[in-house]
């Protein structure tokens, strides 16, 4: 399952073919058990290779007085439910992982043996909780949405002094975000600053750009999923449904054949047979 973008003997962030595919179920499932779990399915179904939750105790972040806190509490995951989601995504196949806000949350995740960390891009400056995930020593996944370049140099040190395996993800952290702010071109200068894996964490309208963010050789994608993005919710809209996520694992699996080999001069033996039936008339 985590073969493909994942090196067996735990060295997992190393995409062999397409793109390590994760469904970002976020804030989307509404604090219900049921929604939870379609949302695992659909990513199943559409072919994602890890579906993904957010986990944290508003609490540990933000005073009750804070207008946030009422936010962040409408939309924790119950704790409680983490071994019985990561059971149904193993019944699925599918990889099952989490981004965490807290040291407390990441007691809880580790307690399910998840095989991976994801960084949220608001925690991306929270070094003192970056610190205590390195230290678990698992392949990290790393979002650099709001962050500046000494925000990301201050990550990678850690992650570098740790040992530990990490990815970046190019992101822009607005719902949805527009497409001239997406600077694609940013994954590169990313591999040539770090010296690193790079991925996508994508939450613009729609999968075209997602789909050609594959062409800049990304090693991951994450796009939020919903059931339907009407819903009520935060990131909703930022979302794509279930035909949406079908859409996108598609689009890539095709990109990634049509991307190819650099083969310059190189002509095919069809395109062989095609030469020599429109080039007959020229003297040789």
């Amino acid at each position: 399952m985590l073969d493909r973008a994942i090196e067996v003997d735990d060295n997992l962030i190393d995409s062999k073919s397409s793109p390590f595919i994760i469904a970002e179920v976020g804030s989307n499932f509404n604090q219900n058990l049921d929604t939870a779990k379609q949302l695992i399915k659909i990513a199943s179904e559409s072919k994602a290779d890890a579906v993904k939750f957010q986990l944290f105790n508003s609490e540990a972040l933000y005073p009750q007085k804070d207008g946030l806190y009422n936010i962040f509490k409408s939309i924790e995951l119950n704790p409680n439910w983490i071994q019985e989601l990561k059971s149904f995504a193993d019944d699925l196949n599918i990889t099952f992982m989490a981004s965490c806000f807290d040291k407390e949350s990441v007691d809880v995740i580790e307690q399910s043996n998840v095989l991976a960390h994801k960084i949220a891009s608001s925690e991306t400056t929270n070094l003192e909780l970056l610190a205590y995930i390195a230290s678990k020593n698992k392949p990290m996944f790393i979002s650099t949405g709001m962050c500046t370049i000494q925000d990301i140099d201050n990550v990678v040190e850690i992650f570098k002094n740790e040992n530990c395996k990490f990815e970046l993800m190019h992101c822009v952290s607005t719902y949805p975000a527009k497409t001239q702010d997406l600077n694609l071109q940013t994954i590169n200068s990313l591999k040539q600053r770090y010296k690193c894996k790079v991925g996508y964490s994508g939450h613009e309208n729609g999968v075209v750009v997602s789909s050609s963010a594959v062409l800049y050789g990304i090693n991951s994608l994450e796009r939020h999923i919903t059931l339907d993005r009407t819903m009520y919710g935060s990131d909703q809209s930022a979302s794509i449904e279930y035909n949406g996520m079908i859409n996108l694992v598609h689009n890539i699996k095709k990109i990634m054949i049509a991307r190819g080999e650099e083969k310059l001069g190189h002509v095919s033996p069809e395109e062989l047979i095609v030469a020599n039936k429109l080039r007959s008339h020229i003297k040789k």
